[in-house]
Parts: structure tokens; sequence; C-alpha cells
């Protein structure tokens, strides 16, 4: 804990070291303009949203939507903006175009050099790895809350009021039999089509993830021979398209944004960004701002509010028939705030504070390990030692009241001091998986690679005669 806090705090001042850069500075302003490192800094600043976005439904699930009644007044945080703390699905789409913009830089970088060849190869090693440095992690994740499942840890959140808490708490299983095949069910859930995984169910997206991915890179080697006039045209095409995907099967808008990310891509490798340098301290803010306000759609209720049922107007005129509102804006708002960061130095490097970068570089085992923790430490911490009550509940589904035997939530205070502490300890857990963890899911791959790549003891060829 301690070790925890220093370490934040030589971030923080470090941080007044960064800003130090003249915003009037044309060799500073061009460097941030190259300097891809920003993508890790929204890449953390979205994870820590995605946890908010937990603890609101959890604790404050009110706050999903944009007002508590129709045409009722809004409170603070169900106002756009303000309400981003609970909009999960805004900062998971942020994944999505960060996923597509990261694949596609290096690659896109080589083809424009004329290193195709290179940019062949590289694309066929990072499909590979990428599939299993997203497979261990969420394995190893899966089997640390399958434990805890089943020595009873999440017990308290069954039986707490908190909604996000008992409605993915899984119950222990009957026997040490059946739990194995609970846990071999949840982990060949995670990778199915349109399953689940019970145990962690953060994890819905990573096969979406793995998806987006290898959208990327088939898309790149199909494209990566073209000039990057007609590779953008290609790719604004297939932009297009996907809406169409989705209408089909129903994915959370994945081609969508990877096309995009693999777009901004293109654009930040372009001189555009440069040229329009003088241009940024209106047009970044107001991209980054309707950005912003496009992800504050809500997932539930959007008619209650008047700016909420307007993009239902103005999606039904613009694109009839189009699915999942709730994911289309905030989809396009997170595309829009990912433009006014590569148009704008000054947001790229404030997104690459060091303590950003700590953030991005812990996010994925943040995103990971959050939920076990709010499912056990939190829960425990908040609730025991306090007696069920019956309480009335709503069903969304079937739109009916029912009793329910839940444990009341605790006096304010109470979140007020456990809060904090249990952020500070989640921090450290996921701070110590990037460090001590994640390299062997490194070095896991790396010996699989070299398998299955041919290279585990390769002896080098003769020369060959050219007589």
């Amino acid at each position: 804990m301690a070790s925890t806090m220093t370490m934040i705090s030589d971030y923080a001042k470090k941080a007044e070291k960064v800003l130090k850069l003249s915003g009037g500075d044309e060799t500073a302003q061009a460097n941030a303009l190259r300097d891809s490192s920003w993508a890790d800094g929204l890449r953390g600043v979205s994870a820590v949203f995605v946890v908010t976005s937990h603890m609101v439904i959890a604790f404050g699930r009110y706050l999903t939507l944009p007002a508590s009644t129709e045409n009722g007044r809004p409170d603070l945080f169900q106002r756009p903006i303000l309400r981003l703390i609970s909009q999960g699905s805004a900062w998971v789409a942020f994944f999505f175009i960060l996923s597509g913009f990261v694949n596609a830089l290096k690659p896109m970088k080589l083809s424009r050099s004329g290193n195709v060849d290179t940019a062949l190869s590289n694309l066929a090693i990072s499909s590979f790895r990428r599939t299993f440095r997203l497979f261990l992690p969420g394995v190893a994740a899966t089997v640390i809350s399958w434990f805890l499942c089943q020595l009873g840890a999440y017990e308290t959140a069954r039986r707490s009021d908190a909604y996000w808490l008992y409605m993915n708490s899984p119950a222990q299983s009957s026997s040490w039999g059946t739990a194995v095949e609970d846990l071999l069910a949840a982990i060949w859930g995670t990778w199915r089509f349109r399953g689940e995984n019970p145990y962690d169910q953060p994890q819905w997206c990573m096969f979406w993830l793995l998806f987006g991915s290898m959208i990327v890179f088939m898309t790149l080697v199909a494209t990566v021979n073209l000039t990057p006039r007609y590779r953008v045209l290609i790719l604004t095409l297939l932009y297009f398209l996907s809406w169409d995907w989705t209408r089909l099967i129903g994915d959370p808008y994945i081609g969508m944004n990877v096309y995009a990310g693999m777009l901004l891509a293109e654009l930040s490798h372009s001189s555009y960004p440069a040229t329009l340098t003088r241009y940024t301290a209106i047009l970044s803010p107001f991209l980054c701002i309707l950005g912003l306000y496009l992800c504050s759609f809500p997932g539930s209720y959007p008619q209650n509010a008047a700016w909420s049922r307007n993009l239902i107007f103005l999606a039904a005129r613009l694109f009839p028939n189009l699915p999942q509102l709730e994911r289309f804006w905030p989809s396009i708002g997170a595309q829009l705030v990912t433009l006014s960061v590569i148009f704008s130095p000054h947001l790229r490097r404030l997104l690459s504070l060091r303590f950003l970068l700590w953030l991005g570089k812990i996010s994925f085992p943040l995103y990971l390990l959050h939920g076990t923790l709010m499912r056990s430490l939190l829960a425990w911490a908040l609730y025991t030692g306090r007696e069920p009550v019956e309480m009335e509940e709503w069903d969304d589904n079937a739109k009916v009241h029912y009793k329910a035997m839940r444990i009341p939530a605790p006096r304010p205070l109470v979140f007020v001091l456990v809060v904090p502490l249990w952020a500070l300890l989640v921090l450290a857990a996921t701070h110590a998986w990037a460090v001590k963890v994640e390299p062997w899911f490194g070095v896991i791959t790396k010996k699989c690679e070299d398998r299955m790549f041919g290279k585990e003891g390769r002896q080098i060829p003769l020369s060959v005669r050219k007589d």
C-alpha cells in the first residue's frame, strides 16, 4: 500500500515536467504529433472509467438513466458528459478503436516506406502473439475468480443489494468435480460467439477483442501493397459496410471501431495533423466535447431526457433501422474524441503523462481483476456483519416487481472510507500482476512461437551454390 502511494506521488511530481513543453514551440508540437504513447494513456483512462461504470451499476444504478422519470429533472451525474462515469459501453469502444490504431500503426509505416515483406512478416507474428496475449491472461483471471467462488468468497456479494454484484456472482458448485466442469465451460464460453463467463463477466469482450484484432490483421494483409490513398478508400468502404455486419450478427460495432482506429493510424502517418496545428485550438476542443456528448448516450430509458430523445430522432432520420443505438452513438463519440487527440499536440502530451502511461500499462489486468476484487474484497468490507432484509426489486426482462432478501448498503460514510482504500489495493494488485505475472505470459507466448514457427533448435542453413 505504501509503495503504491509513493509510486503515484512520484508520477504526479513528474507530470509538471512533462507539461512544461511550450505550446508555441513548433519542434515540441511536431514531436508530440509523432508520438503515439498517448494511446496507452487513453487506454488507461478508459480502463478506470470501465471500473467506475461497474461501481455505479452496483451502488448507484439510477445514474445510468438520463433522468429518473420521463422529462424529470436529472441529477448532476445523469447529465451529458458528467454521466460518463457510468458509460461503460463508451469506454469499451475506446479499447476497440485503440486496438485498430495500435495494431495498424507499424505495418502502415512499413508499407509507406516500401518494406512490404517486413510488414507481412510482422503481421503473421503479431496475429499469433495477439491470440496468446489475450487468451492466457483471460484464463488465469478466470481460474482465480473460479477458485475464490468455490471457497465462498462471493457469497456476501450474492446476498447484497448491489445490483452488479449479485447479478454477476455465481454460486458455489455442488462438488469439486462439478466445479472443474464449470471452470472448463466458463473458459470455453469466453471464446464462443455470444458466450458467457459467469466467473468474470467483463470478459464478454475478449472474443470481440480477438475478433477485432483478426479483422485488422487480415485487412492489412489485403491492403499492405496499396498506396495510402487507396488503402484509405478501402478502409472507408469497410467502415460503412461493417454497419450491416452489426445489423446481421449483433456485434457491438467491432468493425466500425477497428476500421476507425486503422483510418486514424493512417491519418497519424500523414501530414494533415501537422498542417492543421494552427486550427487545433478550435478544432480539437470542438471534436472532443462533441465526442464526449455522444459518448453520454444512455443504454437504458433514453426517452427520459430531451437530449437523448433528439439523438434517437437524429439516428432515425439519418440511419433508419440502425441497431443498438446505445453502442452506436458512444462509438461515434469515442472516434471523435480519438480524432481530437490525433489533431492536438496538447492532448497528446496530456495523455502521455507518466501516471496515465502507468495506468495504460496496468489497464488490461485492471480490466480483468477489478470485477473479482469487487465481488470479494469490496463486498466483504461493505456488507459483512449486516443482516439481510426483504426488498422489492424490478425485473427489467419480465417487467415485474418481486421480493428478495438482500443485505442493505451501509451508510455513505462507510463508502467514503472503504472505497478509496479498496481502489488503492486494486491498483497495487494490478501493478503486481503487470510486473510479476504478465512477463510469464510473454515467456509462454515466445516458447510457443519458437516451437510452432519452427525456430526452436533451427540450424543455420548452408549457403546455396550458384554455379
